[in-house]
């Protein structure tokens, strides 16, 4: 790193992925301004301030995806923003409000933010496989999946899938965005992120994974492909520092059974995941 460091902005922080990011990007010696939504809640805050670095490097701000000129804040000064926030839930009563809302219009609050400061070299947005491989395709062994699939959105909505929807509409608009205003932006397309913790609460992704051991049909059919989370936070790190980084990267480490999961999961912690 240069003498002069970097800043550089993070959004939804205290997430699972960017929990590590923030830590991958601390260790490189950035300057990391971080969003929350309350910087006065521990559960959200204490891991990160606890990181090596954050004490003289880390600035936490508090900002709302659906408030416009909410990020102005943190991205004024910086050269690369990191946007990963957007929820993640499984089961929605209001997809609009709840997923789609804070997904699509947090996204474009963050890239207008970015337009606003000269300062901004690259915008790299979390998105995910979600993003891509639901278009109707069928997924057959010869079937090779790339960087150039695009989720229909006409599709998730026929198969109720509020969170692939949500991210393959974002990623729509962020694209629309970034090519109207100038904005160099890549996009980060992870498959189903695992990896330990850093956060002190228990992210999505490890819950679907323990409400598979109650329905054994699932676990037998279901097959998934699987990212390490420190992988995914290296990514991003590289999308921004490699200056030729540009498009879309989907990134699969493992394409693992869920059946070979809960065997594991059973070996390893019986009392969670009991055999048939």
């Amino acid at each position: 790193m240069n003498e002069t460091r970097k800043v550089v902005c993070v959004t939804g922080a205290s997430g699972f992925i960017a929990s590590w990011l923030v830590k991958l990007l601390l260790e490189r010696a950035y300057i990391v301004k971080a969003t929350v939504r309350d910087p006065n809640d521990p559960k959200k805050t204490e891991h990160l301030l606890a990181l090596e670095g954050a004490k003289e490097r880390l600035h936490l701000f508090k900002a709302d995806l659906l408030e416009e000129g909410s990020f102005d804040d943190v991205v004024d000064g910086c050269e690369g923003v990191f946007h990963t926030a957007s929820p993640v839930i499984l089961s929605s009563t209001d997809p609009q409000a709840e997923l789609i809302d804070p997904a699509v219009k947090g996204t474009l609050n963050v890239l207008k933010s970015c337009v606003k400061f000269a300062t901004v070299k690259r915008v790299v947005l979390t998105s995910s496989t979600a993003a891509v491989i639901f278009n109707g395709r069928p997924l057959t062994p010869d079937v090779v999946v790339d960087e150039t699939w695009f989720s229909d959105p006409f599709v998730c909505e026929n198969l109720k899938k509020w969170y692939v929807l949500s991210k393959t509409l974002a990623e729509e608009a962020a694209w629309k965005f970034a090519e109207g205003n100038g904005i160099d932006l890549v996009t980060i397309n992870p498959s189903y992120v695992i990896g330990p913790l850093l956060q002190p609460s228990l992210n999505i992704t490890v819950e679907m994974i323990l409400n598979f051991k109650n329905d054994i049909e699932d676990v037998n059919s279901s097959i998934y492909s699987c990212s390490d989370v420190r992988d995914v936070a290296s990514a991003h790190v590289q999308a921004f520092e490699v200056p030729s980084s540009n498009g879309r990267y989907c990134l699969v480490g493992h394409v693992t059974p869920m059946a070979k999961v809960m065997k594991i999961l059973h070996e390893l912690h019986p009392s969670l995941c009991p055999p048939e």
